[in-house]
C-alpha cells in the first residue's frame, strides 16, 4: 500500500492567515511555512496559477521545508488554457501576446518560452526532492472530443519528464462511458487522474470518480459542497465546513488508491478561514496511522 500524505491546497490563503491558526512568532513568510511542516507533509501552491514562479521561492520553500515534504504546484494559466491577463506575464512577453494569439488563442512558441521559464524556476524544489507533481487544472470550456485531447497531449509533451496530474472542471470527462477514455488517456500520456469532491447536485458538478492512472501518484481535492460553485467570490464558491461523514465517504477511496498508487495526495481546498486545516486533520485521523506519511 502507497504512502497517504494529507495537506491543503494552500498555506498563504488570507483567510487561513487571519484565522489565528498560526501561533504568535510564526505569522511571516517563513514561519508560516516552517509551521505548516510541522503539521501536514504536503501542500499545495496555488500562486503558480496566477503568475510564473521564480527560482528564489524555489529555494526558499526547500529551506523552510523537511526532507520528504511535497510541494503540489499548479500550472500556469495560460499553460492549461485558462484566461490570462498580460500583466501575469513577464514584460519582455507581453507584446508577443498580445500582438500574435494565434489561431487557437495563443501563439505555440510564447507557450514554450513560459514553460521554459516555468519549469526552470521549479527546478531547484525538483532537485531538492519536494516536488510532487505539477498540476494542469484545464477549464470547464474544455470539453471531452479530439480537440481536446490533442491538447491535453501537446500540455504533457511540453512537460515531458515532469510528474504531471490533470484535474478536469467539465463534467463530461468522469460521466459514463467517457470515464473509461479519459483514464485511458490519462494513462497513455502517464498522468495522474485527479479526483474531485464537490457539490454533486449541479449541471457542472464533476462526479467523485476514482481513477489511478500513474502508479507513482493519485490525488484528491475536495473543494467543499457549496451550491454557489461556479459563482459568486472564491470565498462564496469554496465556504464549506466537512463534516464526519463527508469525510468518511472517502476514507475506502483513498486507500483503495493507495493500494495502486506510490504516493496519495488528499488536498482540502474548501479555503474559508481554518476550514480546509480542520478537515485535513480530521481526515489523517479517520484514516488511521498505516500508511499515513508523518509530519515533521
Amino acid at each position: 500500500m502507497g504512502e497517504i500524505r494529507v495537506g491543503t491546497c494552500s498555506w498563504t490563503d488570507k483567510a487561513l492567515v487571519a484565522s489565528g491558526w498560526y501561533p504568535t512568532g510564526s505569522r511571516d513568510a517563513e514561519g508560516r511555512l516552517r509551521h505548516y511542516a510541522t503539521r501536514f507533509p504536503v501542500v499545495e501552491v496555488d500562486s503558480t496559477y496566477y503568475g510564473l514562479p521564480s527560482i528564489r521561492n524555489s529555494l526558499l520553500w526547500a529551506d523552510r521545508t523537511p526532507d520528504g515534504f511535497r510541494f503540489d504546484v499548479k500550472a500556469f494559466s495560460l499553460l492549461t488554457g485558462h484566461p490570462t491577463r498580460p500583466q501575469a506575464l513577464p514584460a519582455d512577453l507581453r507584446p508577443a501576446f498580445v500582438r500574435d494569439p494565434g489561431r487557437n488563442g495563443v501563439d505555440p512558441g510564447l507557450l514554450d518560452e513560459v514553460w521554459q521559464r516555468y519549469s526552470a524556476a521549479l527546478e531547484p524544489l525538483r532537485a531538492a526532492g519536494r516536488l510532487g507533481t505539477l498540476l494542469f487544472q484545464f477549464p470547464a470550456r474544455l470539453v471531452p472530443g479530439r480537440p481536446a485531447e490533442e491538447f491535453v497531449r501537446r500540455c504533457r509533451e511540453r512537460a515531458a519528464g515532469w510528474p504531471v496530474a490533470v484535474e478536469f472542471r467539465h463534467p463530461g470527462w468522469w460521466r459514463g462511458e467517457q470515464a473509461d477514455a479519459t483514464a485511458a488517456l490519462l494513462t497513455d500520456v502517464d498522468a495522474a487522474a485527479v479526483a474531485v469532491d464537490m457539490v454533486r447536485t449541479l449541471p457542472a458538478s464533476v462526479p467523485p470518480v476514482v481513477r489511478v492512472t500513474r502508479p507513482g501518484l493519485a490525488v484528491v481535492r475536495l473543494h467543499g459542497r457549496n451550491s454557489a460553485w461556479g459563482t459568486g467570490t472564491k470565498e462564496e464558491r469554496f465556504r464549506h465546513t466537512y463534516t464526519t461523514d463527508e469525510l468518511r465517504e472517502w476514507v475506502p477511496r483513498v486507500h483503495e488508491m493507495a493500494e495502486r498508487a506510490d504516493e496519495v495526495h488528499v488536498l482540502f481546498n474548501n479555503c474559508c478561514g481554518d476550514a480546509a486545516v480542520r478537515a485535513a486533520e480530521s481526515m489523517r485521523c479517520l484514516l488511521g496511522s498505516h500508511r499515513v506519511a508523518p509530519c515533521d
